[in-house]
């Protein structure tokens, strides 16, 4: 039976002996701790030089993965002391933990669904211990922060990127040592307490705090639940004891870099030695090539602790919002209190200082789970500028304040942020948002244009005056206006799947041709017409999508044309209908949007005009796209692809995202509205019947 002795200069309270197999081989494995005492630790080393297959040295720290010669040969001094006792070779982890410290982060990122770590917000405690996962994980994010300033100078600054790190490494460190402000700082009272601030203030923030094994309670120091509840810790050899202290703490996931495949968990050390005496290769002569391929063969995979019991997954969003109009800014009570008494005017002026003021956080956002155990939360940041002022200005206006909002969503942590309202149309709908953003942006319209026709479906449904037979067509009539743009055309596709006739509107022939032709070859069942005029078909249809790019309360089609009980939904923005044509047809049910009920019982957000729970289709685009890990470009531009269509609502459904209301000009319809419409559509057309028939009675006497 080999032996395995690991020499730590840590505690002797840690001490252990076990028998182990490992490789079809038995070991038996030491530890024997010195309390921090180089003699004692030196007189071990000569007693088990001879005795033992392979010796390690625990409780030092780890040399500076970069950094001045100086500063590692000052780190690396200890260890040589030690070695310089015996014959044997002697190791401390070194090559084992640069292997296993970037294949746990590549693992981990893999078995997650290759996004576990894009764009998210982590905080180095020692960037220098810790280069190699930095290195690893900036591939992922950039929203990395390194402490090291304030941990070993006691200088109240923090390093925001890998290249600020390096510089720091490449011997600044070593001149901040001289500078008196350290030993101030360990000295002075407030200075120690401020740095002590910033330092639980920024473990509050971060979503993955990155802690060196050594020294591992040090760098935790007076954190509990406010600042470690619901993050992400890494580290190394985790002992029970320290999973006891993050639990304790509400850490909600625990990654252990060091694999765990004995029964008791031990250090990269014993783990290097064990490995060595296992494939008969001496210490000195073991290579990194070894030690990947006993990882790989042994399936030495990183640990993922949950702490609290269950698995957790918290992934991050953000979400543009602005007043669409003066009397949204009086929701503010200082706003509405001032302009109550304020001479006229006051309003104009306060919609355009809005318009210029930089973005703030209207509402965080929690409580979101998805029924596959993933859950998101996110931040509502609100941009003043109303439609009027967006449109008072250029572009670029909006531009700069859509990047001032992206920049707060990074620096919170969201790892997607989407498009709201008006913000979404300005200028050329968030294409150069997109391209000049650090984190991924999505407007939201492929899965408004879904929830605009999902409600559609569901309205038609509700009124039930049309025959519905599970499994098959509505045998009714369907027209999309605006038939070849980017929503229209996803409109159609959609529409020809579940109607039976499908009737285009456009003014542009030879696209109406190319599309009715395209969807045929989908859907050669559909019965299509096509026509450039709308109020060629517009008595007899069922169900109306308006998607021109005439809005500005243009109207696009004569709604006193419209047959009663007709279901027209409006999914153009700016709106094709205004609320004074929608109020001359009580008898038709006119349809602005679908809103989205979220997954989740304890779903938490300020209030948006909407029901508890419930978000704008847009909105619900970018909380579908954080909970399935889709930190990416999904829908920018006017062009929408109706496959996006298709794919947001299978993964809405997927991740438990159901219709929660109908939306038309005046709020949100309840069941009381909608069967009140209804009733005057039934009236209206048992009225309509005769007249029709005149009607067509005398056309026939005209023909005769």
């Amino acid at each position: 039976m080999k032996k395995i002795i690991s020499i730590s200069l840590g505690s002797n309270k840690d001490d252990y002996e076990f028998i182990a197999e490992f490789m079809d081989q038995r070991f038996t494995i030491k530890r024997i701790g010195t309390d921090g005492d180089v003699d004692i630790a030196a007189d071990l080393l000569k007693q088990w030089d001879s005795e033992a297959d392979a010796i390690s040295l625990g409780g030092i720290n780890f040399n500076y993965a970069i950094g001045s010669s100086r500063a590692i040969g000052k780190q690396q001094h200890r260890v040589e002391l030690l070695q310089s006792q015996i014959q044997s070779s002697v190791t401390i982890g070194e090559k084992l933990r640069r292997v296993s410290f970037e294949w746990a982060i590549r693992h981990i990122q893999f078995a997650m669904g290759n996004n576990y770590f894009n764009h998210t917000k982590i905080l180095f405690l020692s960037g220098l211990l810790s280069y190699p996962l930095a290195k690893v994980l900036s591939e992922y994010t950039d929203n990395i922060t390194f402490a090291d300033p304030l941990f070993e100078n006691g200088i109240p600054k923090f390093l925001n990127s890998i290249e600020d790190l390096e510089v720091y490494a490449k011997g600044m460190h070593d001149i901040l040592q001289w500078v008196p402000s350290k030993r101030f700082a360990a000295n002075a009272t407030p200075i120690r307490q401020w740095n002590d601030y910033l330092r639980r203030k920024a473990i509050q923030k971060a979503n993955i705090i990155v802690v060196p094994t050594y020294n591992f309670y040090e760098y935790l120091k007076g954190c509990g639940l406010e600042e470690l509840g619901g993050k992400t810790v890494i580290s190394a050899t985790v002992y029970e004891d320290r999973i006891q202290f993050l639990k304790e703490r509400g850490v909600d996931v625990i990654i252990d870099c060091t694999p765990k495949i004995l029964e008791q968990v031990v250090g990269l050390n014993v783990l290097e030695a064990l490995i060595s005496a296992a494939l008969d290769i001496p210490l000195n002569t073991l290579s990194e090539d070894d030690l990947l391929e006993i990882i790989s063969v042994q399936k030495m995979d990183p640990r993922m602790i949950y702490p609290q019991g269950e698995f957790r997954r918290v992934n991050r969003f953000a979400f543009v919002i602005h007043p669409l109009s003066q009397e949204q800014l009086k929701k503010d009570p200082t706003i509405k209190l001032a302009a109550r008494y304020a001479p006229s005017g006051f309003m104009d002026a306060v919609e355009k200082i809005m318009a210029y003021s930089p973005p703030f956080i209207y509402s965080k956002v929690t409580g979101i789970k998805s029924p596959l155990g993933v859950e998101c939360e996110g931040w509502l940041i609100t941009v003043g500028g109303t439609p009027k002022q967006m449109l008072a200005h250029d572009a670029e206006f909006t531009y700069k304040r859509l990047l001032q909002a992206a920049k707060m969503a990074k620096r919170l942590g969201a790892q997607i942020m989407g498009l709201g309202a008006f913000t979404k149309v300005v200028g050329d709908a968030g294409k150069t948002v997109a391209k000049l953003a650090d984190i991924p942006i999505t407007t939201g319209n492929s899965y408004s244009a879904s929830g605009a026709l999902w409600a559609a479906a569901d309205a038609v449904r509700r009124m039930g005056l049309i025959k519905v037979e599970k499994g098959k067509k509505l045998k009714a009539k369907t027209m999309v206006v605006g038939a070849t743009g980017a929503i229209g055309s996803v409109c159609c596709r959609l529409l020809a799947m579940a109607f039976t006739d499908l009737y285009m509107i456009d003014v542009r022939h030879s696209k109406l041709l190319a599309l009715k032709e395209s969807i045929l070859d989908e859907n050669p069942d559909t019965k299509i017409e096509i026509s450039t005029r709308a109020d060629k078909y517009l008595t007899d249809m069922d169900v109306i999508v308006t998607a021109t790019s005439a809005g500005g309360g243009k109207s696009v089609i004569d709604i006193m044309k419209v047959k009663p009980g007709c279901v027209i939904t409006d999914v153009a923005r700016p709106l094709d209908l205004s609320r004074e044509d929608v109020a001359k047809r009580p008898d038709v049910l006119v349809i602005e949007s679908g809103e989205i009920l979220l997954p989740g019982d304890n779903v938490e957000m300020k209030d948006i005009g909407l029901p508890p729970k419930v978000a704008y289709a847009c909105l619900a685009e970018t909380i579908v796209l954080a909970l399935e890990g889709r930190y990416e470009i999904f829908t920018i531009g006017r062009d929408i692809e109706w496959q996006k269509v298709k794919e947001i609502y299978k993964l809405g459904l997927k991740h438990g995202m159901r219709l929660a209301a109908i939306s038309g000009v005046n709020g949100v319809y309840s069941d009381a509205d909608i069967a009140e419409v209804a009733r005057l559509a039934r009236e209206a057309r048992q009225t309509r019947e005769p007249e029709v028939k005149t009607s067509r009675k005398k056309k026939s006497a005209v023909g005769k």
